[in-house]
């Protein structure tokens, strides 16, 4: 097993950061820009490349309309053979409300490498309700495909729980949408009732399913949702959630409101990844959501001896 040396952050100034490594060798990354206009791409061999690698705007939000504002939380993923990338995005209103009437989208790319070829919008992903939802991410299990997201539900006080639902392709959904987690733990209800940013890694039997919660300052942190990988897991009961935050702020390591992770795997696959954001400051002025300094971070998940995840605390910045 090789040392992990990757340094922290890994990429300024990037939320919501997503790293996925292909088939082809390469990582590629992407996640929100400060200015929240754009889909950026970047690929490298190695995880550390990632920070110097060029990054290539795919996408940017239309002027007027359903996606020309705030767009959030890009994830890259390579399904039958096509790339697709799902974000989220409001639209210009004179009100603020309109910047946060979320929706989520889905671009397609048929090229072997997505920084080349053609991006085509594949549309909205619509749900059985049109409300704010957001951090839509996917994953196949014996055969099925999923979509996991957060939405909120016009019946339920809150801002957003997420869901989970069959797929028919990658930009459809079908059959039932389940509610498997709503905020109920004073963790996840400081300034927002916020569950969000779903990530999804499998091991040892289980499917283990990360989402964060509260305002986007240092109390955003990380809960754990676990299922066994024989159940229903369109049934909310399959999906136990842990009482406690699994990854919270550390003011002993400067690192503050950490979440909106996704998982890797090192360079010789020996070693889980986690990737995630946080800022190394707690003092916030104005709105958390437009202060640009949540930089990618990445660090190694360890395991407990019954299987479970121990994602530690977020390490220091590095020297």
């Amino acid at each position: 097993m090789t040392e992990f040396n990757v340094k922290n952050p890994l990429i300024e100034q990037r939320a919501d950061p997503w790293i996925y490594k292909h088939t082809d060798g390469y990582y590629y990354f992407t996640g929100s820009v400060p200015e929240y206009d754009r889909i950026e791409l970047r690929r490298s061999v190695s995880i550390q490349g990632l920070a110097n690698a060029e990054s290539k705007a795919i996408w940017y939000k239309h002027e007027t309309g359903l996606m020309s504002a705030n767009i959030w939380a890009p994830e890259i993923h390579y399904i039958d053979g096509k790339w697709y990338v799902y974000y989220a995005a409001a639209r210009t209103s004179e009100t603020k409300d309109g910047l946060f009437d979320h929706r989520m989208f889905v671009l397609e790319n048929s090229s072997p490498n997505p920084l080349e070829g053609e991006w085509v919008e594949k549309g909205q992903v619509k749900t059985k309700w049109e409300s704010f939802s957001l951090d839509a991410t996917s994953f196949e299990h014996k055969g099925v495909r999923y979509y996991v997201w957060s939405q909120k539900d016009p019946e339920i006080i809150g801002n957003s729980n997420i869901y989970i639902s069959e797929m028919e392709n990658p930009w459809t959904l079908k059959g039932e949408q389940v509610c498997i987690t709503t905020p109920e733990y004073d963790w996840e209800k400081i300034g927002y009732l916020v569950n969000e940013g779903a990530a999804i890694m499998k091991r040892n039997g289980r499917i283990f399913m990360t989402f964060s919660a509260s305002a986007t300052d240092s109390n955003y942190c990380m809960g754990l949702l676990t299922a066994d990988e024989n159940s229903n897991l369109l049934d909310a009961k399959s999906w136990v959630k842990t009482p406690e935050p699994v990854f919270t702020t550390s003011e002993e390591n400067g690192q503050f409101g950490p979440g909106h992770n996704s998982f890797t795997v090192s360079e010789d696959g020996a070693q889980d990844i986690l990737v995630y954001h946080a800022r190394s400051y707690k003092e916030i002025e104005g709105n958390p959501l437009y202060d640009p300094n949540r930089h990618a971070r990445v660090q190694v998940i360890q395991w407990n001896e019954d299987g479970t995840p121990n994602f530690g605390i977020p390490r220091p910045d590095t020297k």
